[in-house]
C-alpha cells in the first residue's frame, strides 16, 4: 500500500512539473534575466527604449493564441518591423535557456 501511495506522489509530481516550470516569475527574477539575456539593453517595462516596452508587447500579444510561440519566435530567430525599423537580433539558448526564455515571455505577457 505504501509503494503505491509512494507511486501515486511521483506520478502528481511529474504531472506538475512542467506546470510549475512556467509558474510565474516575480520582478526581481524577471529583471536577472533581462540582464543575463541582454534584453534590458533595449527593453524596459513601461518606457520604449530602442526596442517596445513590455508593456506594449504584452497589450499587442497577449490575447493571441499563440503568443508565447510568436514571441519565443521572434526572440530566438531576430524580428524586424512589428515594432518599427530597428531590428532585435537573435538571443539564442547560449543566452537564455528555453525554460527561462519561456519564463521571461509568460512574465511580459502579464505587463
Amino acid at each position: 500500500m505504501k509503494a503505491r501511495i509512494h507511486a501515486m506522489g511521483i506520478a502528481a509530481a511529474l504531472t506538475l512539473a512542467p506546470m510549475l516550470a512556467h509558474a510565474g516569475i516575480d520582478d526581481a527574477a524577471a529583471k536577472q534575466l533581462m540582464k543575463k539575456g541582454g534584453c534590458s539593453a533595449c527593453h524596459s517595462v513601461k518606457i520604449k527604449v530602442v526596442g517596445p516596452a513590455y508593456q506594449d508587447v504584452a497589450a499587442k500579444r497577449k490575447a493571441e493564441a499563440d503568443a508565447l510561440a510568436t514571441l519565443t519566435h521572434a526572440v530566438r530567430a531576430g524580428s524586424k518591423g512589428t515594432y518599427g525599423p530597428v531590428p532585435m537580433p537573435p538571443t539564442g539558448p547560449d543566452r537564455l535557456a528555453d525554460d527561462e526564455l519561456q519564463s521571461l515571455l509568460n512574465w511580459v505577457l502579464t505587463k
